[in-house]
């Protein structure tokens, strides 16, 4: 594969592993994945928080190098995705003050953005500004300008995170000999992949249930009104069940086969019994109380900061991430909102995401994000393939005495040239002796005829 133009490369620090994916833009706005590749990274991220520069980097450079062997083309740069534990939004309202009546314009609106963007909050930095609407007097209006007004209030959301969190991306993302071509808020990016123009419109609530931190984005009147990340995620449901003495790789597959994040209080107690490591036994039921315990602290959290908006959201939840693939997630979920909330589980890849022929990638869910990151990207991340100068020449200076040797014929001995006789040849001697004879006998014409 030579080199393409516009492959997109996206990056996604999660807490489990690094992935990374690359796509081609598609004339129709579609993405097509052309490869994928995943490098385990336990212990170096923590509730999506960068914990380990150094592993990470060498992490980074291992899944990026997967990437250059299977596209056959050298990454030079990546989109990156922002998420974790600190990332969060906080509400903020500017108010403009006038000498009467004011004519609205542009440049009033931009003063107080600036006036917003200028906000210092402790410990964190504004990522991202989400504008709400203006109000004039006890109007709500999304686009004022035009309007007079004797006062003016703005609303924003504010995206703020620590600092460090967008420093060590950067720190490892020039460490593995790469160049950051953006970083993207995780959330908004998943926002505008899997939720549908009505559920933003009619308002809704993204949930991403990963491993180590759950995230809640709510939307109506298709603008983003809450995010936050709750530092719970199916981890905790695996620690919880080494509280039986198996090991944590034991207790994600005992989660996986038998957990479920809801029991029918009216379901028959069989006492079925299932197998641990070393010959033992448990009840079956005691390990789905404590999957089932965790699940349900992981969506009363959850219910805490969608409940103020819950009258706005006549599309419910919808659900996405590793840790929603657990049985009777959605009953969970109903249970804690009374059924007064619609939920739906995202299922597959985003619906303007295509896979290439023979391109093996499971586990779609799981993904998301990174899809989300990818269909974000815009501009191209990849250059010529790489190649080794020096042995490059040696096979091309190789293949030009190979040449030489079909071209060039076997070198022969040169014809030697005749020497020039020193006296006249036999025939030229005759013949002057003939004409010697003729000039003395002046008869001879008769005698021949």
């Amino acid at each position: 594969m030579g080199a393409e133009k516009d492959i997109i490369i996206a990056v996604e620090l999660a807490s489990t592993a690094i992935r990374a994916i690359a796509g081609k833009r598609e004339p129709d706005g579609s993405m097509q994945v052309l490869a994928y590749a995943q490098e385990d990274s336990p212990n170096t991220i923590r509730k999506g928080i960068i914990d380990n520069i150094d592993k990470t980097t060498q992490a980074l450079t291992r899944v990026v190098s997967k990437l250059n062997d299977k596209l056959g083309v050298k990454v030079n740069s990546i989109y990156v995705g922002l998420g974790g534990q600190s990332l969060r939004s906080v509400h903020n309202r500017v108010l403009l003050q006038f000498d009467g009546l004011e004519l609205l314009s542009h440049k009033t609106i931009d003063k107080m953005r600036d006036t917003n963007n200028g906000v210092v909050y402790p410990n964190a930095e504004i990522k991202e500004v989400v504008p709400q609407e203006f109000t004039i007097g006890s109007r709500s209006i999304v686009d004022p300008v035009g309007m007079q007004a004797e006062m003016l209030e703005a609303n924003f959301i504010n995206i703020v995170a620590r600092p460090t969190l967008e420093e060590n991306i950067r720190k490892c993302v020039k460490g593995a000999g790469l160049e950051v071509q953006e970083i993207l808020i995780s959330p908004l990016c998943e926002a505008d992949a899997l939720l549908t123009a009505n559920e933003k419109r009619s308002g809704c609530a993204l949930v991403d249930m990963g491993a180590d931190t759950t995230t809640v984005s709510v939307y109506f009147n298709n603008i983003l009104r809450h995010l936050c990340v709750i530092p719970l995620g199916g981890s905790n449901v695996t620690s919880d069940i080494t509280s039986l003495k198996v090991e944590a790789e034991e207790a994600e597959e005992l989660k996986k086969k038998y957990g479920t994040a809801y029991r029918s209080d009216s379901e028959d107690k069989t006492g079925q019994k299932i197998n641990l490591s070393f010959d033992r036994t448990e009840d079956e039921e005691k390990l789905q109380e404590i999957v089932e315990a965790r699940y349900e602290e992981i969506i009363a959290n959850i219910y805490h900061h969608i409940s103020a908006y819950k009258d706005k959201m006549l599309s419910g939840i919808i659900v996405t991430g590793g840790a929603a693939r657990i049985p009777d997630l959605v009953k969970a979920f109903s249970r804690q909102t009374s059924g007064e909330l619609n939920v739906r589980i995202v299922k597959g890849h985003p619906e303007n995401v295509t896979i290439s022929f023979g391109l093996q990638v499971t586990d779609h869910d799981r993904l998301n994000t990174l899809y989300s990151l990818l269909l974000a990207g815009k501009e191209n991340c990849v250059g010529e393939a790489a190649k080794a100068p020096a042995q490059t020449e040696i096979d091309f200076e190789a293949k030009q005495e190979e040449e030489k040797k079909v071209v060039e014929p076997e070198p022969q001995e040169e014809p030697k040239t005749p020497e020039k006789p020193k006296g006249p040849s036999a025939f030229g001697r005759i013949w002057k002796t003939f004409e010697r004879m003729l000039s003395d006998d002046p008869e001879g014409d008769d005698d021949n005829a």
